[in-house]
């Protein structure tokens, strides 16, 4: 069987869509799945060894030079490499007008979607003109699921194991000359969305409680990159990282011996290797992505309830006890 997955963005989305793969194999041990997703993610997806191909989609960045021979033969290519395998089955999991496009062009014998969106999502509906079959869920299906349950339903299976992220172990990628040699933290401090993000001075009082463990700080915009300033100054064993590719990030987040962060992407992969992972929800509901696959992952605060400093330092001696 020939399976196409089509979901292009954003990071923590194409993460929590990673097991898909394991499931359907685990039904359908001969299946062959290729994988769309935007170009700045397709290392992530690289990393589950059982999709065949990856397609990478360059929208965000074929939108600023449309009128370019370079990029229009670029879209050309997309296409015809899109429709040059025949797919017993495709999957859109996203929900999206240009995912549905996308999954219209594939030449695939069944075309399955989500028939609505869950509670906050960007969902359009007008995504369902390209499926042969759209799957309604409950609206408050966690992202982990929702694809999960979206292949259940189109091949006649129920869903009887935990999530698996299929991603390679930690051990069998080098680790980065910058990455110290000894057990560090991290602090996946940085958001899009500023209303998500915690407080300056809690993550220095954390870093202060953690010494004398290194603390690592990733930065991927300008914003980030001061706030990472900051937080380094009240802590003097605190690292501002350079600016980290795509596969850095997440070597950085697969060695930490503990991981402090966010609502976002980074935080999530994190959880996804089994990290010790402690996320914090300050504006974006939890019931949505908190990592419920694993003791070694705590889940704090709630939309506009954001966690409290001793929470957190509760989490951390808890998962000292743990490991």
């Amino acid at each position: 069987m020939d399976i196409l997955l089509v979901r292009v963005s954003s990071l923590g989305d194409v993460l929590h869509n990673l097991p898909m793969v394991a499931d359907l194999l685990r039904h359908q041990p001969d299946a062959r799945i290729d994988w769309v997703v935007e170009e700045a993610f397709v290392s992530l997806v690289r990393r589950h060894p059982q999709v065949r191909e990856v397609i990478p989609f360059a929208l965000r960045r074929w939108r600023k030079s449309l009128g370019s021979p370079a990029t229009r033969a670029e879209i050309k290519a997309f296409w015809q490499r899109l429709r040059a395998r025949q797919y017993d089955i495709a999957f859109d999991t996203q929900g999206l007008l240009k995912t549905g496009l996308i999954l219209g062009a594939a030449r695939a014998r069944r075309k399955v979607g989500l028939g609505n969106g869950s509670e906050g999502s960007g969902y359009e509906g007008i995504s369902r003109i390209f499926h042969t079959e759209s799957v309604k869920l409950d609206p408050r299906t966690h992202a982990v699921a929702r694809g999960r349950l979206v292949a259940a339903h189109a091949l006649g299976y129920t869903l009887d194991t935990p999530p698996d992220f299929g991603l390679r172990p930690a051990d069998a990628l080098p680790r980065p000359d910058w990455m110290p040699l000894r057990d560090y933290a991290v602090f996946f401090h940085g958001t899009a969305r500023r209303a998500k993000q915690w407080p300056i001075a809690n993550w220095i009082e954390i870093g202060r409680q953690l010494a004398p463990m290194p603390v690592l700080l990733p930065w991927g915009s300008e914003q980030e990159r001061q706030d990472a300033e900051a937080i380094a100054a009240g802590l003097k064993h605190a690292r501002m990282l350079p600016r980290l590719s795509m596969d850095e990030a997440i070597a950085l987040a697969q060695h930490a011996a503990m991981v402090i962060g966010v609502d976002t992407g980074l935080t999530h992969i994190a959880a996804a290797y089994l990290r010790p992972t402690i996320e914090l929800y300050c504006d974006s509901p939890r019931w949505k992505t908190e990592g419920d696959w694993s003791s070694r992952i705590i889940n704090l605060g709630d939309r506009g309830d954001p966690p409290e400093v001793a929470e957190v330092m509760d989490a951390v001696r808890k998962l000292e006890d743990i490991l």
